[in-house]
């Protein structure tokens, strides 16, 4: 088994403050994020998770009923206590941040994310799979992603229109045109093209740019 990852780390902290989880559970979590993160959740199994846990395939049904529920187990505390409150404490930082210019202010954001994604990308990987099969994972993540980040973002996209730095439109289309450049950008970064040689500071410059270019160009 290899070292506790930081996202488990947390995890377990939290978890400790509400209900401590045994070293089986934290094998069987830590077995089941590395088999799920490589196979995606239909194409593991429980004897798998087992083995790799080092431990019996009943102890798993003995804490977690079925393979869902051990799934929910794993992303739903980490949508509410890590990508909510964990990550969301330091990306609100930078929502909070006053910035001189929209460009700054993407350029804070990306960074922040890369640098989040980079750390906890196993369980990001996890929920970027399984979040369009589970309706329980996709009601959770909209409600926190409204209640914690569109808000703050709203409020920065019209002080920017305000200021004559970006064109007038809709605050929710602005942050739906700029959240899916940016996470495409991630996704190719850390999932479809992992060993590519680029560099990372230039092609965020061109992310930047790319947004900014099409926010910015106004009608003849």
């Amino acid at each position: 088994m290899s070292q506790v990852e930081p996202w488990l780390q947390e995890l377990l902290r939290l978890n400790d403050e509400e209900e401590k989880m045994t070293e089986k559970q934290i094998k069987i979590v830590q077995a089941a994020v590395e088999i799920f993160s490589q196979k995606g959740f239909a194409g593991s199994s429980t004897s798998e998770i087992a083995q790799k846990a080092g431990v019996a395939e009943g102890t798993i049904f003995r804490h977690y009923k079925t393979k869902k529920e051990l799934l929910l187990s794993i992303v739903a505390p980490i949508m509410t206590k890590l990508i909510a409150p964990f990550a969301v404490k330091d990306f609100t930082k930078v929502l909070d941040a006053e910035y001189p210019s929209m460009e700054q202010y993407l350029r804070a954001i990306i960074v922040n994310r890369m640098e989040f994604a980079r750390k906890h990308f196993a369980v990001l990987k996890i929920f970027l799979h399984e979040i369009p099969f589970h309706t329980e994972l996709r009601e959770q993540f909209q409600e926190t992603f409204s209640k914690l980040v569109l808000e703050k973002a709203y409020k920065a996209i019209r002080h920017f229109q305000a200021e004559g730095q970006i064109i007038e439109l809709p605050a929710p289309t602005t942050m739906r045109l700029i959240i899916s450049t940016i996470v495409g950008f991630l996704i190719t970064r850390f999932l479809l093209a992992p060993n590519a040689d680029w560099d990372e500071e230039v092609e965020i410059e061109h992310t930047i740019q790319f947004i900014l270019n099409g926010l910015t160009l106004r009608k003849a």
